[in-house]
């Protein structure tokens, strides 16, 4: 059986100049274009996105739906129309005066119909601010439940039954009318009240969520600011002042202690951040060193020579990643060669020409992730294997470049490759096999569990 090797890999340890490659190597990858006039929306939106992990995302995109605008409308009136309403007034008192009852009738219904048409859009505002579109459904079915409940007493007969029991009833003994009205009056009472102490609830619910709002838009702020500073800090480190990579053994150590630390105090999104920086920098990658100083050596291109085999890495990420929260991060063309990401959740993660060779992916989450160029090992596929911590890679046979992909779980991972998915199926057992999308037909189980 004949399969291609890994697309994603040179043939060789040295890596290939980043200048020979294209931007047609994405698959599916477009290149929208902005008019002017929508430049500097797009460029806000962009950055207020960048700011945002998925997590904090569905919080904002929650309290926005639950908070309400407190809209205010101007109500008019016009000059007229109060000329006319006191003009009303003034018929309904001379009508009282001179007792003329076609007068006073004339006038008191001039003046409620103009009050009415004056005050009826303030009631309407009123009523939306109060009562919510379902709060107004709830008070119009119970209406009609009134209605319709009154109706059937009406109609079946079951009044006359009722005013036939209330005639036989002794009414002095059961109390008089007014004590009725005063017990009917503190039900009314304490239906306000309880109203007040629900309206006092809603609003304090109101100010609640949007307090949480403003806190998970601070901590967003602070959380940047505090790369920004590892950014700057890192630079300060392990460049000299020509921008020449001068680190040292110690500076190396106080680089992986800084990267260690802020990767534990950062969100999912703000360690993608951080890994595609060092990744771009090169500070992930293994260089080329002069064996006599320790320093990285320049590619005469343009670069530094990358030694897969020999070479020292500036940040050594190890463990660092181990148990990590990576769903739905975006990790492309990011250098996570040799990490160790044991039961990492890379669910949703884009990886799209991501170097995971000899990484540690025992019982890690890579459901729905696009695996579109994803380097899993070296070499050839017939010939590729896992790593060991005993016996050296062989970067042109593949042997021991592979990444450790046991217990993985593929369930519906994007454009995963043919050579991927061959690698996967030999060395990631049977729970593996079980997961990946197309099966493991007349693949060998060559890991033997």
């Amino acid at each position: 059986m004949s399969i291609d090797s890994n697309s994603s890999q040179p043939p060789n340890p040295e890596q290939i100049p980043e200048q020979n490659l294209q931007p047609d190597d994405f698959d599916n990858s477009s290149n929208g274009e902005l008019i002017p006039n929508d430049l500097t929306t797009q460029q806000a939106l962009a950055a207020i996105s960048s700011l945002q992990s998925p997590q904090n995302t569905a919080v904002l995109l929650k309290a926005r739906s639950t908070v309400k605008p407190l809209t205010t409308q101007t109500i008019s009136v016009k000059p007229r129309a109060l000329l006319l309403i006191v003009v009303a007034i003034a018929i309904t008192i001379v009508g009282l005066a001179i007792n003329s009852q076609i007068l006073g009738i004339l006038g008191t219904v001039i003046t409620l119909l103009l009050s009415l048409a004056v005050i009826w859009p303030w009631l309407q505002e009123l009523q939306k601010e109060w009562f919510s579109a379902q709060e107004q459904a709830l008070v119009v079915g119970f209406l009609g439940i009134i209605v319709a409940i009154a109706g059937l007493v009406k109609y079946s007969g079951l009044s006359n039954y009722l005013v036939a029991v209330g005639r036989k009833i002794n009414w002095e003994a059961s109390g008089t009318l007014a004590e009725w009205f005063g017990a009917l009056g503190q039900i009314l009472i304490a239906i306000i009240a309880v109203y007040i102490a629900w309206r006092q609830y809603i609003i304090s619910k109101d100010l609640t969520i949007q307090q949480n709002l403003l806190t998970v838009q601070q901590n967003i702020i602070t959380q940047q600011q505090t790369i920004d500073s590892y950014f700057q800090g890192i630079s300060d480190l392990v460049l000299d002042e020509e921008g020449l990579l001068e680190d040292w053994p110690q500076e190396r150590l106080l680089a992986e202690g800084r990267t260690a630390a802020i990767l534990s105090s950062v969100d999912g999104s703000g360690k993608a951040k951080i890994l595609r920086f060092l990744s771009r920098s090169k500070l992930l990658t293994p260089l080329k060193r002069d064996r006599l100083l320790g320093r990285a050596i320049l590619d005469g291109t343009g670069g530094y020579c990358e030694d897969r085999l020999h070479g020292v890495r500036v940040i050594d990420l190890g463990v660092m990643l181990a148990g990590a929260d990576l769903s739905g991060t975006d990790l492309r063309w990011t250098d996570l060669s040799e990490a160790n990401l044991v039961h990492a959740n890379l669910h949703e993660c884009d990886l799209v020409k991501a170097n995971l060779s000899r990484c540690i992916l025992y019982e890690a989450d890579l459901s729905k992730a696009d695996l579109n160029g994803t380097c899993l090992f070296y070499g050839s596929v017939e010939t590729a294997s896992p790593r060991s911590r005993h016996k050296p890679p062989n970067y042109k046979t593949g042997e021991y470049t592979g990444a450790v992909v046991e217990n993985v779980d593929l369930s519906e991972v994007q454009r995963l490759s043919e050579a991927n998915r061959y690698y996967c199926c030999a060395w990631g057992g049977e729970n593996t096999r079980n997961t990946i999308p197309g099966g493991c037909e007349g693949i060998p189980n060559k890991l033997g569990k």
